[in-house]
């Protein structure tokens, strides 16, 4: 006589008929916007499995048809003319092409999932946010929660977390709020997957309640343990290419970094004047979406004071420490022509002897 499954049979079978896209979960935000914060929340929930930042998809997103490289050791421009014209003569075009994909990135999606034993997998890296349109056509049926912060407190993070304070570097070498901002404000605008919009700040003030309600978004049970997620013993994700620094030194969300950029640019108004042009370069519409407003922002720029003492670093950690050694080196090479030279003399020799 057969018996009826019981509850763990009956949670495989089900975890058995979902595709992979339907256990996928993509956390959108641009660089310093919290997403190591939220990856480590939602690493801590029993059904998710959370690896380091993965950058799957973004090479895909770029091999011709919809995205192309501008330098590669092959011809871009051939490519992605021979490309096109592969998948225009596929039978159903685009839709056969973007299958291959995911029959591709579907294989080792599955196969980091299976020795975690979890239902979802979550993606967490900021350039996906710079090719949205692709993903969202490779993976509808994902899950997606976009995360933005005040876009102030991201450009004033970059500057010195990557850049060592050296604002003017930053804004010449990697103009990051003018390629993120635009990008992730059109998705939030235009919805064309399911999408769960959340900021940073409510984050951090407001933790139980920003994370049951994504919780509800996303099909998962609330747990405790995702707000107390740095306690004793609870899973961690995986280490990538994120900032985990200020993630590991605290037990749980808190709000100390929400106003930390406007003490990170008193006393130096040369800093302030750069911020400013960086706000005064986005539009209304997008700052709108991203859930901000001009004026505000405005006035705790104009509330920063000029005098007095800058604000001092950060500590120093193995984090801090290669990033100030990167911006050190990076500084002396621009100033100093022959080191440039040098540089691309060593690179070359170590091409040759690794070919």
């Amino acid at each position: 006589m057969a018996t009826a499954p019981g509850a763990e049979g009956m949670r495989q079978r089900s975890r058995n008929e979902e595709t992979v896209e339907t256990r996928l979960l993509f956390v959108i935000s641009a660089p310093r916007s919290g997403s190591t914060l939220l990856a480590r929340m939602l690493g801590t929930h029993s059904e998710v499995h959370a690896p380091a930042e993965l950058h799957l998809l973004t090479p895909l997103a770029h091999l011709g048809y919809h995205e192309r490289v501008d330098a590669a050791p092959y011809d871009p421009v051939i490519t992605q003319r021979g490309l096109r014209e592969m998948v225009a003569a596929l039978p159903e075009g685009e839709a056969d092409y973007l299958a291959a994909l995911r029959a591709c990135s579907d294989a080792l999606y599955a196969k980091l999932l299976a020795p975690s034993g979890c239902r979802v997998l979550l993606e967490k890296t900021p350039a996906y946010a710079l090719c949205l349109d692709f993903i969202s056509r490779l993976y509808p049926q994902a899950k997606y929660v976009v995360l933005t912060r005040n876009p102030l407190a991201i450009w004033s993070s970059q500057v010195h977390s990557f850049f060592d304070g050296d604002f003017e570097a930053a804004t010449r070498l990697s103009p990051l709020l003018g390629r993120y901002v635009p990008a992730i404000a059109r998705f939030l605008r235009e919805r064309p997957v399911p999408l769960h919009h959340l900021r940073y700040e409510d984050l951090v003030a407001n933790p139980e309640a920003s994370i049951s309600e994504l919780c509800g978004f996303t099909g998962l049970a609330f747990e405790p343990s995702m707000i107390e997620y740095g306690r004793s013993g609870q899973t961690e994700t995986a280490k990538g290419l994120g900032d985990p620094i200020s993630v590991d030194k605290e037990t749980r969300p808190t709000t100390a970094s929400v106003a930390r950029w406007t003490g990170d640019m008193a006393g130096n108004p040369a800093m302030v004047e750069h911020a400013r042009r960086a706000l005064a370069a986005l539009t209304d519409e997008d700052l709108a979406a991203w859930g901000y407003e001009r004026a505000p922002l405005q006035t705790d720029l104009d509330a920063i004071p000029h005098d007095g003492p800058k604000r001092g670093g950060r500590g120093l950690s193995r984090y801090t420490l290669e990033r100030k050694l990167l911006s050190l080196g990076r500084r002396s090479v621009q100033r100093f022509g022959f080191l440039a030279r040098l540089v691309r003399m060593a690179r070359e020799a170590c091409d040759l002897l690794l070919r």
